[in-house]
């Protein structure tokens, strides 16, 4: 539940203060899907840089120089790896072949732990689940569409992930997982968010005069790479491992979302999603004797979480 953003500036048509600006109206608008910590990546000079702390978005100072065009984003709402060790946050820096990438990630994975087991992958401090596709990607030795669909074959679980290496190319991975790309074709600006509706939101409150965006639909199992230059190229990955395609017994859709073969019952599953949305009603301003009423009067777990994502009760 956390949300990922950022922007591709192509042609440089805005100032470092302007693109500071969009960025942290955008990511306060990430907001919504976590609070926990807040991160980006970009390069300078084709180096890449990497800024996070373990605050929200509006805590948070967003500064990017002119010659910056390329700026990865995420909010995090915590669920394995204590957000207050600063390198369990996103995004995680990656090397392959002595080059730097970052790699944010929205979702949950379920199997990172055998994974690292079953491919022999180093031992890391990191306790998020997300950064063991960092290490596959490692393992593979590269950065594109390759090493990228062998990955998200790996995993399993709900995911959208977006990766930028030195070069200002961003790829995109899209599981099951929501996520909103836009595209102004005469200033060549680019603008993504995890929904459509915080993406919408940041745009009128950047109060920009642009044209009209054109959306650009992403489909589970795509892989974009967005190139420095503007340019896009696809490919496609087997989604198999994604969650929505698991086997469940006749149980509630929250239990089918959190279950995984890695908790020990379906009951375990639902305590933990029931956990998590009452954090998320929490950084909302409510309380969770408001979540059990809610449920007591025949609300479900997803007309919940509906409801906090749309504004609240």
């Amino acid at each position: 539940m956390c949300c990922l953003f950022g922007m591709i500036d192509v042609n440089n048509n805005f100032t470092g203060r302007e693109k500071s600006n969009m960025l942290s109206i955008l990511a306060v608008a990430s907001e919504e899907r976590g609070t926990d910590a807040t991160g980006i990546a970009y390069n300078i000079n084709g180096k890449l840089h990497i800024y996070k702390r373990p605050c929200p978005a509006h805590k948070m100072k967003m500064s990017v120089p002119t010659t910056t065009n390329v700026i990865m984003g995420h909010t995090r709402m915590t669920t394995q790896g204590s957000e207050k060790k600063n390198f369990n946050n996103h995004p995680f820096l990656g090397n392959v072949n002595n080059e730097s990438f970052a790699l944010a990630h929205n979702g949950i994975l379920y199997n990172d732990k055998i994974l690292r087991k079953n491919l022999k992958l180093p031992y890391s401090k990191i306790e998020t689940d997300s950064y063991v596709a960092v290490q596959i990607i490692e393992k593979k030795k590269a950065l594109n569409f390759e090493s990228l669909k062998y990955m998200a074959e790996q995993v399993e679980g709900s995911f959208v992930f977006t990766a930028l290496n030195h070069k200002n190319d961003l790829y995109i991975v899209k599981g099951d997982n929501p996520f909103c790309l836009c595209y102004f074709p005469e200033t060549k600006l680019y603008l993504y968010a995890s929904t459509e509706n915080i993406l919408v939101d940041a745009i009128k409150k950047m109060k920009l005069k642009l044209e009209k965006p054109e959306r650009i639909d992403m489909q589970r199992g795509d892989i974009l790479c967005i190139y420095g230059n503007g340019e896009l190229m696809w490919n496609k990955f087997d989604t198999n491992s994604l969650m929505e395609n698991w086997q469940f017994p006749l149980y509630s859709s929250l239990t089918k979302r959190y279950y995984s073969p890695y908790h020990n019952t379906f009951e375990e599953a639902e305590t933990e999603y029931l956990e998590d949305l009452k954090s998320i009603a929490a950084c909302m301003g409510y309380d969770s004797e408001t979540v059990d009423y809610a449920l007591q009067v025949g609300f479900t777990a997803d007309e919940i979480e509906e409801l906090l994502y749309e504004g609240g009760f």
